[in-house]
């Protein structure tokens, strides 16, 4: 019997990391599936996924894709794949354990009591970040600021990449509009939610950076980021965002 939660982790070279995430997010008390999406990685990732797949032939799947097509392609080639099957409650989640799988509980609870999202939130009860440097937590935290300011949404950790959405949202989102791929992807997913009437929530969890593998942070994800929440809000302004009455 299907699931009724898919949690969506995209990998890319997470050999250290995927065989003990996919058996954290098993032994919850709720049934979760699992689609990995590896786009190719050469350190053997999606073999380890494979072997898994005889000890979970209906609870875990994969996805291989050709080469490194970016975080924001992977979720969206997740997301049309889980529409296509008709999951009620799908996820965002990290590979590295800098999401605790624990939370999933949570973030599901908050979408069965009335969210449409619900966000996995390290800055809506201070700053719960463990083991980053504190340049990249001050950037991470005056990021969401700077969301704010430009997009006006009210979220506190706008770049956040934990998340349960509501099938409804997804299916309403065009997924093809959505262009971003790096931390902008995380940040026009929520506005593009709200601005569609849905009902964002963030709960507070604690983020603990990657202790195995490396990060895929960089430069270019950041500038996308900076110089794209600008576009984003201008491109709103020519875009019709009514959805049916009875959603």
């Amino acid at each position: 019997m299907q699931s009724d939660s898919l949690v969506i982790i995209p990998t890319y070279n997470e050999k250290e990391n995927i065989e003990k995430i996919i058996r954290k997010v098993f032994s919850l008390s709720h049934g979760f599936e699992i689609l990995i999406i590896d786009d190719g990685s050469p350190d053997g990732t999606s073999q380890i996924v494979k072997t898994l797949q005889d000890e979970f032939p209906n609870q875990l799947h994969l996805e291989e894709r050709t080469g490194k097509l970016g975080l924001g392609t992977a979720y969206i080639h997740g997301f049309k794949w889980a529409l296509d099957r008709n999951y009620t409650y799908i996820f965002e989640m990290d590979a590295d354990f800098s999401h605790n799988p624990e939370d999933l509980i949570r973030l599901r609870e908050a979408c069965v009591k009335g969210a449409d999202v619900a966000i996995g939130s390290r800055y809506v009860k201070g700053v719960n970040v463990v083991n980053w440097p504190m340049g990249r937590v001050l950037m991470s935290y005056f990021a969401s600021m700077y969301v704010r300011l430009i997009t006006g949404i009210n979220i506190q950790d706008a770049t956040a990449g934990f998340k349960c959405y509501k099938q409804e949202v997804l299916a309403t989102i065009p997924l093809d509009q959505i262009k971003f791929v790096g931390y902008a992807f995380q940040i026009e997913m929520k506005f593009t939610a709200i601005k569609y009437g849905f009902n964002v929530v963030e709960v507070p969890i604690i983020f603990t950076d990657r202790t195995e593998g490396t990060s895929k942070m960089s430069t270019s994800i950041f500038r996308e980021a900076f110089f794209g929440v600008i576009q984003m809000k201008i491109n709103s302004w020519f875009r019709n965002y009514s959805r049916r009455l009875n959603a």
